[in-house]
């Protein structure tokens, strides 16, 4: 798809896409992979429906996430440690995952969103 004919992130459907199409690529990635596979054990069928009511509360304000998600990154860091490049890696990936499916005031937010929290695991965790 030509990325300047790209829509925006208009409703849930288009979250869950966006977070198969991370997911993809973040699970077999050498860096990053070992903590979704190996270490969290995440299935993705029972973790799409959670990170994209994360993703929907960011975006749409929809009020529908209830977990802690800085306890979630803290219990995995002790399993094990999470680096920047961890961090950095994940950010890259995400924000291209973006990039390549989504345009617009909404993607741009997602990308903002996923930056500040980030950021802001990383230095609550160390």
């Amino acid at each position: 798809m030509d990325k300047d004919n790209l829509r925006d992130i208009a409703n849930r459907k288009d979250i869950e896409y966006l977070m198969r199409e991370f997911y993809k690529k973040a699970l077999n990635d050498s860096e990053i992979g070992a903590f979704f596979t190996e270490i969290s054990q995440i299935s993705l069928e029972e973790h799409i429906p959670h990170i994209s009511d994360f993703w929907e509360q960011q975006l749409f304000y929809t009020g529908n996430y209830k977990k802690n998600v800085l306890q979630i990154h803290q219990n995995l860091h002790y399993k094990k440690a999470m680096e920047k490049i961890h961090f950095d890696t994940w950010l890259k990936l995400f924000t291209t995952t973006v990039d390549n499916n989504f345009s617009g005031t909404k993607a741009h937010l997602m990308k903002t969103r996923a930056q500040s929290i980030a950021t802001v695991i990383r230095l609550k965790i160390h």
